[in-house]
């Protein structure tokens, strides 16, 4: 079997026994949602990502310059409440940090209920998403988003951080036979890109075709999805429960 084949297989179908045992596949599942909402927000609430925080800043700079399609303010309120989720996120993850598994459970917990929160705020509200309404759906969603990227910065699975692509796509170019590395690990890094593509792709295929809400719906499905397995590894005490060497 390829290098690329053995990688992904690897990445969707762990070993139980390996040094993160089921986490990969759950983290592949988030970069789905991470596609998924900012797909939504981008589409649907203005030129304003609830995941990618880069993105923001730079809208920021476009908003400073003058830009017009760029608010200031909901690039803000996106960072502000990002900063937050990842203030809670941070918090659930470290009462429990001699159990990964029980990292996960509880970061997710809180993140499905801001992600469902927002899902119900989106239902009650007509289109197009303005005012309150507009600024309630960013902050909503960002916060649950931050709360997902501080659990897995804390669960450390490589190449498997649910909202970053530029050090993955960088990691496989530079690292490569042709660079002269030991290896891009493309079969797992670019599962992530995929990932991402995929949440991405959906999402804006439901908003295009009249079905606003539907990426949101999507997303809680897979939160939901992610946070049942989360509580049943909880119980787990396997190795890969432990805390990474180098987390």
């Amino acid at each position: 079997m390829p290098v690329v084949l053995r990688e992904a297989r690897a990445t969707l179908v762990p070993d139980m026994a390996g040094p993160h045992g089921p986490l990969p596949p759950v983290m592949l599942a988030l970069t789905v949602v991470t596609g998924l909402v900012d797909a939504f927000s981008y589409l649907l609430l203005g030129h304003v990502f609830v995941a990618n925080m880069t993105g923001n800043v730079i809208f920021m700079g476009f908003a400073f310059a003058g830009a017009s399609g760029f608010s200031l303010l909901a690039s803000v309120v996106a960072l502000v409440s990002f900063a937050a989720g990842a203030l809670l996120g941070g918090r659930a993850v470290h009462r429990v940090r001699a159990h990964r598994g029980r990292q996960l459970q509880h970061a997710l917990l809180v993140e499905t209920a801001f992600v469902t929160a927002a899902m119900i705020v989106a239902f009650v509200s007509g289109q197009p998403y303005t005012g309150a309404v507009r600024f309630t759906l960013i902050a909503l969603l960002a916060l649950g988003l931050g709360v997902q990227n501080a659990a897995a910065r804390a669960l450390a699975v490589p190449d498997l951080k649910t909202t970053v692509l530029t050090l993955t796509i960088t990691g496989i170019v530079a690292d490569s036979r042709l660079a002269k590395g030991r290896g891009s690990r493309i079969g797992r890094r670019g599962l992530a890109a995929v990932a991402m593509l995929a949440g991405a792709y959906a999402g804006a295929l439901a908003v295009l075709n009249g079905s606003p809400r539907l990426p949101l719906v999507l997303a809680v499905a897979v939160l939901a999805a992610a946070s049942t397995a989360a509580t049943l590894l909880a119980r787990d005490d396997a190795p890969w429960t432990r805390p990474p060497v180098t987390a």
